[in-house]
């Protein structure tokens, strides 16, 4: 009886120590857990990531969908269906504009990712500084009246086309706190450190904060980042409005001046935009960002290709990893963010993700140029591109003119030349691992 007593004591002392390998593994001596992932499938219904109440599917023969009136306080179904909405003249549509509607250029694979969707900036250098087309940097593609659909002149000596980012999974980077990124970027080797940037939060009454969103990094909050798209990608101004696109005193804040092959035109207001200021209340945004924020982050391909798991360790050899950051922790829950505006929830804090990316700004010898709110040096910086989910894209870099994954690679100059270098020094087989890996992210 004695012996079964000792056997049985060393069977649970066993368990004991087993048990934290068969939960979610945390940070050491923080607590975090694996955030939620969406398998990447419009198939699956599988986004809502447990921020703010579910809800039902919205049909508009029942009941019109509701926006939150605060962050967090709206339902996740009525925010998308808000988010896929189009939009109309009647709502304060352009009058210049890119897109009718989120979803447009935020939809594949799933409502709120990719799209082939670009915008077009411009300007002109002066004095080695770079100065903005007359009307803005930002050249709307489409227009409400043939009469200001924008173009440029040859004085318009630097171009740049922009794709769409997806924004999957953007409720766990805003949660990620000021002081891990600025703490990553800290620790990376001199050559190859990037460069943060503090920008104004919208919501805050403009508080600095770390950014993070955009291929400039050029927003901080998600409120901040829906208000400059809903205002600089549709023309519809909202009490959140924000993100400069000019160098006037009021961008940010109404739709930028038209311009146009005869000049810039003032088309701020009636005949061309028919709509009072501020277009919209501020509902749509809050749905927006809550949408986003409510999203879980794309998840690994499943399962994952043999050549893929080969691959993994080559990523950190050869370099990729020093400015693809593989894996954050989020801000604990109750942490206040955003200049005090939002507060870390239980669904996004203290969660583990790996968006490879350290959410910085770079010279990696692609950088198109434009000056946004970083200041001169940053004209030829972008920021690194989070890798997950990007299996549900096959056009890469800012311009999406890379169509392989080889072939991007081979662009990477700059800060990035001892990575692309690395690279083309693996054998064929380490090479074809190696892409197989991202192409599994």
């Amino acid at each position: 009886m004695l012996k079964l007593m000792k056997v049985l004591a060393l069977v649970l002392f066993v368990a004991a120590l087993a048990l934290p390998m068969w939960l979610a593994k945390p940070v050491e001596g923080q607590g975090g857990t694996e955030a939620l992932t969406t398998d990447m499938d419009a198939k699956t219904d599988d986004l809502f990531n447990g921020f703010g109440a579910r809800g039902t599917p919205v049909d508009e023969c029942v009941a019109d969908p509701q926006p939150p009136t605060a962050r967090g306080n709206g339902r996740f179904e009525d925010n998308k269906f808000i988010f896929s909405e189009s939009e109309g003249v009647a709502d304060g549509l352009g009058p210049t504009y890119n897109g009718v509607g989120c979803v447009e250029c935020h939809q594949s694979v799933d409502t709120g990712g990719f799209a082939q969707d670009m915008e077009f900036r411009a300007g002109h250098i002066t004095n080695g500084q770079f100065v903005d087309a007359p009307g803005g940097q930002l050249v709307h593609a489409r227009g409400t009246d043939s009469d200001i659909v924008e173009h440029i002149s040859t004085a318009e000596t630097e171009k740049a086309f922009r794709i769409v980012t997806s924004a999957i999974g953007d409720g766990f980077v805003e949660c990620i706190a000021n002081g891990t990124l600025q703490n990553n970027v800290a620790a990376q080797p001199a050559a190859q450190r990037g460069t943060l940037t503090n920008v104004p939060v919208t919501e805050a009454n403009n508080a600095l904060r770390v950014g993070r969103f955009g291929w400039k990094a050029q927003q901080a909050s998600l409120l901040s980042f829906a208000g400059d798209a809903y205002l600089n990608e549709m023309g519809i101004t909202s009490k959140f409005a924000g993100g400069r696109s000019s160098n006037d005193p009021a961008a940010g804040t109404e739709e930028n001046p038209c311009t146009t092959a005869e000049g810039v035109r003032d088309c701020t207001g009636p005949p061309f935009d028919p709509v009072a200021d501020p277009e919209d209340d501020g509902g749509d945004v809050l749905a927006f960002a809550d949408f986003m924020a409510a999203t879980r982050a794309p998840g690994r391909q499943n399962p994952i290709p043999a050549a893929a798991t080969r691959g993994d360790a080559l990523f950190n050899s050869v370099g990729c990893a020093v400015c693809h950051t593989r894996t954050f922790q989020t801000a604990a829950p109750g942490t206040l963010i955003n200049g005090g505006a939002f507060t870390v929830p239980n669904a996004l804090g203290n969660k583990i993700i790996h968006p490879f990316s350290d959410f910085a700004l770079h010279n990696i010898g692609t950088g198109d140029g434009i000056v946004q709110n970083a200041g001169q040096g940053s004209a030829n910086q972008m920021r690194t591109a989070p890798l997950w989910g990007i299996r549900a894209r096959n056009r890469f870099m800012h311009e999406g003119l890379n169509i392989t994954i080889t072939d991007t690679i081979q662009l990477h100059a700059g800060q990035a030349t001892a990575a692309r270098n690395n690279f083309n020094a693996l054998s064929a087989q380490q090479r074809s691992d190696l892409v197989a890996f991202v192409l599994s992210l």
